[in-house]
């Protein structure tokens, strides 16, 4: 059974702005969290994971809904799951929320191109990815 991935972070002063509310670029940082720790999760640590699969997933696309300030101190829970595998491109959707009510931060997805290690020409999206990641695959219709 497919679910999230999810973790808490609690948002530090170097994530702020003057006003004590996260600077939006911080949720890129997060999410890059987030998503290290899904792969360390599955057996992929990022350490070892891009050599092992022989492909490097590059950003091609990231988008970002800001839905509520968080601020200065809050307890995130930042959930991330595949929501679309391509044959060469997936997409990871990913949702913050505030741990101690639930409220909606922010929301969106950061679509992924496998490339080959050393010519970063895009290749189709390795068996072994998909089969690891299956646990957190809530892919669309």
């Amino acid at each position: 059974m497919s679910s999230v991935f999810s973790l808490q972070e609690r948002v530090r002063w170097i994530d702020c702005d003057a006003a004590r509310i996260i600077h939006y670029g911080a949720y890129i940082r997060f999410f890059e969290i987030a998503e290290t720790e899904m792969y360390r999760s599955v057996g992929l640590p990022y350490a070892t994971a891009f050599d092992s699969l022989g492909c490097f997933p590059i950003r091609a696309a990231y988008h970002c809904e800001y839905r509520a300030p968080a601020r200065l101190d809050d307890l995130m829970t930042i959930s991330i799951w595949v929501s679309h595998w391509g044959r060469t491109s997936f997409t990871v959707s990913f949702r913050f929320e505030r741990a101690s009510d639930g409220l909606l931060l922010a929301d969106g997805w950061c679509r992924q191109v496998t490339v080959d290690l050393e010519e970063k020409r895009p290749m189709p999206i390795p068996e072994a990815l998909r089969d690891r990641f299956e646990p957190y695959a809530l892919v669309e219709a």
